[in-house]
């Protein structure tokens, strides 16, 4: 649904609506550009508040600084100057033409033209503007894509996929988010025939946007499509397993883009973390997720809680996702086809409360309801107990402990405390 413009101011916070009021007092010519036209226009909540304005970054900064506004200077090479009003960031950038693009970064000259600016912009529907009087501007049919659910790029496909090839990622986040029916025709020739392209590109900017595909709606069709056009290919050389990741999602799987990479990605995880150049927790979730021991639905409450004492809770149950979705009623967890996966996941989504699925929800509630257990006991109560310094004292603590798994992580302190007694007793 399409807003008029006075419905679409609604939808902005009072604080937003606040300060766009103070910013456009002093920088009247300004105008509200890209994500937060498009989300007003489709009455969405708007979480950033982007402008655009013919003034110089530099002017742009002085006049924020002489109104009492704060101005940070976060990137006058780019033209851009994010005013703070109420702790609230608002990135305005000056009009930018570009001189020269080579597929990730673009140098960039000031400009007046507003439509200049526009034709620089990635999609139709991200290339609209609007000022403070209200008024759309939009050069190329952007609101009529946007009603029509059609992400379509401004101008040539294929210009704007070699000026930055990160549109090609993006292009897959905005259809699944905007897109209604089959994809623009132009836009898929040009990504298939370029996807190469994303090898030039950052594993930083590609991740990042990954993951916001990987969150996003309607995952599995979205990464048909990537598969379709050799995108994932070009990703994941070492191939995928989408028919995994389909019936994770259909399963329920929390939509964590960590754990959804864990069930698409058939490469060794280790390597997989390194090549993303995925953060430390991030490279510890996905190698965690990825290794034994898995948590079986047969498993008493003594079994869970050794493990819940040896790994994290959050690790546990991404193990769990993963092993439902990898069994598949014996199917192999292997990319298909569009009509294949579409009866697979069919019958994932008639099968989802079966017995076996309800045996995994109830695994999971489990888990979920147990607090992980702790050891109670530190080298210092061996120390206390009469065993001398020394570094057989780890070995002492180790053989208590695994007693302490063995009977269920249940014992006390007093129980393991008496054990490390006999311990001690049976070496001296």
């Amino acid at each position: 649904m399409i807003s008029s413009p006075q419905a679409a101011q609604t939808h902005l916070s009072a604080q937003q609506r606040h300060a766009l009021g103070l910013l456009w007092q002093v920088l009247p010519e300004a105008r509200l550009v890209g994500g937060v036209v498009r989300d007003l226009m489709m009455g969405r909540s708007v979480a950033d508040v982007d402008l655009a304005t013919p003034e110089p970054p530099e002017q742009v900064l002085a006049t924020l600084k002489q109104a009492g506004i704060k101005a940070i200077p976060t990137g006058l090479a780019h033209g851009t100057v994010t005013a703070v009003i109420e702790s609230a960031p608002y990135e305005i950038t000056t009009l930018r033409r570009d001189v020269e693009t080579n597929g990730r970064h673009a140098v960039v000259v000031w400009t007046a033209d507003w439509r200049e600016d526009a034709a620089r912009r990635d999609f139709t529907m991200n290339a609209m503007s609007r000022g403070r009087d209200g008024v759309l501007h939009d050069y190329f049919g952007g609101q009529q894509d946007l009603t029509q659910g059609l992400v379509r790029f401004v101008g040539n496909a294929a210009t704007r996929i070699a000026e930055d090839a990160l549109r090609i990622l993006r292009f897959f986040r905005f259809q699944a988010r905007y897109g209604r029916g089959q994809p623009d025709a132009e836009a898929i020739e040009a990504i298939t025939a370029q996807a190469g392209l994303l090898r030039g590109l950052s594993v930083e900017r590609i991740w990042s946007e990954l993951k916001r595909i990987l969150t996003g709606p309607a995952v599995p069709e979205t990464l048909d499509l990537m598969e379709q056009t050799g995108v994932l290919a070009v990703l994941f050389p070492n191939g995928v397993t989408g028919a995994r990741l389909t019936r994770m999602v259909v399963a329920g799987a929390p939509a964590d883009a960590v754990l959804r990479l864990a069930g698409l990605a058939s490469e060794d995880k280790g390597e997989l973390a390194r090549r993303l150049k995925l953060s430390n927790s991030e490279a510890a979730f996905l190698k965690g997720v990825a290794s034994p021991p898995v948590p079986q639905p047969h498993m008493t409450d003594a079994d869970l809680r050794r493990l819940l004492a040896q790994e994290p809770p959050e690790v546990l149950l991404g193990r769990t996702w993963l092993e439902q979705a990898g069994r598949a009623d014996g199917m192999p967890a292997t990319g298909k086809r569009a009509a294949e996966k579409n009866t697979e996941k069919n019958a994932w989504e008639n099968g989802a409360k079966n017995a076996v699925g309800a045996d995994w929800l109830a695994l999971r509630t489990r888990l979920s309801g147990m607090t992980p257990p702790v050891f109670p006991l530190a080298g210092r109560d061996v120390l206390a107990a009469g065993h001398p310094p020394g570094p057989h004292v780890g070995a002492v603590l180790e053989q208590v402990r695994a007693w302490w798994l063995a009977d269920g992580c249940t014992a006390p302190a007093e129980a393991c405390l008496a054990f490390l007694k006999k311990v001690l007793k049976s070496q001296s």
